[in-house]
């Protein structure tokens, strides 16, 4: 009865340490966001509920992105990074319970005379006590780094589905430009044929013959850079979508796509919760702030309880009947150490520091990118506007001169500067549309969408 007196006063005490935990708990730093994003919408949607495949409609683009999920290489990589940190947790975690070893021997010393010792340790036992938080600072230094690893997986996602459907219309408005100048050069040969045909028949002197043939050279030297583009661009996706070097199918052409005109925006704050990039830099800085705290309670002396329970003899056949049991405990304190331990410390402090001004920068990143993602929307939408019209005015304009030429009304070299303004006039306004339509990639991903939480 008294010794049990002793023993349940000595282990709560134990356990009482144990729920002490020093150092300062994780606090967001200050950010002082905007009132909004985009300086006027205050409404609290946002991209959370739509998902990239309502985006990007077309069942090709859809094929090749769910391709790149599956195969992509540096995704891959990442799902590795989040199970090894998930293991690297588990073995944190193991530090807070004991750990038992078994262990056995037996050995035979000759000397002037024989001596036998068997031992056979059924359980040998040490634990660490938790006395200032230690192990539980190590606890949330591992969870944080494995959720920064989930969100980093994330964040790679969000980022290759935009890249995906970049690429994939920048390839339309590659084809679209590759068919308008073809289409310019079997234009440009029959200017050279009806102008032959004027010389030869003396309607016209040799120079406005020579001319169309300088044009249809000129068309001529832009077809290989557009073929070469071309198949750099569907090796950039091929390499994306983790596929060895082939033809990508494609589905419309760009001028037929359509994505969404407008975007939710949202409120400030649910971009810091949307964004997986941000929130990979915030568990980068909650596990900087753990190890703030490891890096304290070390300056405090370590308390290891050992027991050992087993069996010893001399004779073998007295091995079963002389068991043997003893409980210690070990104190280990920095007393000396030139200053190493609050060094540690304050290193862990400037380190924790710089994360600070690194999430810091990463807020600020993310409200640039949103705000230039609009911007360029809203622009290139005015832009797409105006050169449509160019391009509407640009082939009036080539139709009446072509007209006015045949007539004998105008020079070839008016017929030349109209066919040029056409055909600047179209290039233009496919790379409007491209832009447009990278402009809401850019705006779906800054905005925080592409990644799907149904994992």
């Amino acid at each position: 009865m008294k010794r049990h007196s002793i023993i349940w006063p000595a282990i709560f005490a134990v356990f009482l340490f144990n729920a002490c935990k020093l150092g300062k708990e994780y606090t967001r730093p200050e950010l002082d966001l905007p009132t909004t994003i985009d300086g006027k919408t205050t409404d609290s949607l946002n991209v959370a509920a739509i998902q990239w495949w309502d985006i990007y409609t077309d069942t090709v683009l859809q094929n090749l992105i769910q391709k790149t999920l599956t195969h992509n290489k540096d995704l891959l990589m990442a799902a590795a990074r989040v199970k090894e940190s998930a293991l690297a947790r588990r073995i944190t975690k193991a530090d807070f319970y004991p750990k038992i070893n078994l262990e056995t021997n037996a050995e035979r010393e000759y000397d002037e005379s024989p001596d036998n010792s068997f031992e056979g340790k059924v359980a040998s036992v040490s634990w660490e006590v938790d006395l200032w938080g230690k192990l539980r600072w190590a606890n949330q230094e591992s969870i944080a780094e494995y959720l920064q690893t989930v969100e980093g997986k994330r964040a790679l996602q969000m980022s290759l589905v935009a890249q995906v459907a970049r690429s994939y219309f920048e390839l339309l408005a590659l084809d679209m430009e590759l068919s308008i100048v073809k289409q310019t050069y079997d234009a440009r040969k029959e200017s050279v044929r009806l102008a032959k045909l004027r010389f030869e028949g003396r309607l016209t002197s040799e120079i406005p013959y020579r001319q169309a043939e300088v044009e249809l050279a000129k068309t001529a030297t832009l077809l290989p850079n557009l073929e070469q583009a071309i198949k750099l661009k569907e090796n950039e996706i091929s390499l994306l979508t983790g596929q060895y070097p082939g033809d990508i199918p494609r589905g419309e052409n760009i001028n037929l796509q359509a994505l969404p005109n407008n975007l939710p925006v949202g409120l400030p704050s649910s971009l810091l919760e949307r964004r997986p990039d941000i929130r990979e830099a915030e568990y980068r800085l909650r596990a900087a702030n753990a190890r703030v705290g490891i890096a304290y309670t070390s300056m405090f002396p370590a308390l290891t309880l050992t027991g050992r329970y087993g069996l010893e003899s001399s004779q073998l056949k007295d091995f079963l009947s002389t068991p043997y049991f003893y409980v210690s405990g070990k104190i280990l304190g920095p007393i000396f150490q030139m200053g190493k331990v609050r060094a540690r410390h304050k290193a862990a402090q400037a380190a924790y520091e710089q994360e600070v001004y690194n999430y810091q920068k990463n807020v600020l990143t993310a409200f640039k990118e949103v705000d230039d993602a609009i911007t360029s929307l809203a622009k290139s939408k005015e832009t797409r506007e105006s050169r449509y019209h160019l391009e509407k005015s640009a082939q009036s304009y080539m139709k009446l001169t072509n007209l006015q030429y045949i007539a004998g009304a105008i020079s070839y070299l008016d017929v030349l500067d109209a066919q040029r303004s056409y055909f600047e006039a179209r290039t233009s306004y496919n790379n409007a549309v491209r832009d447009e339509i990278l402009a809401t990639i850019d705006l779906y991903m800054a905005l925080g969408g592409g990644w799907s939480s149904e994992e």
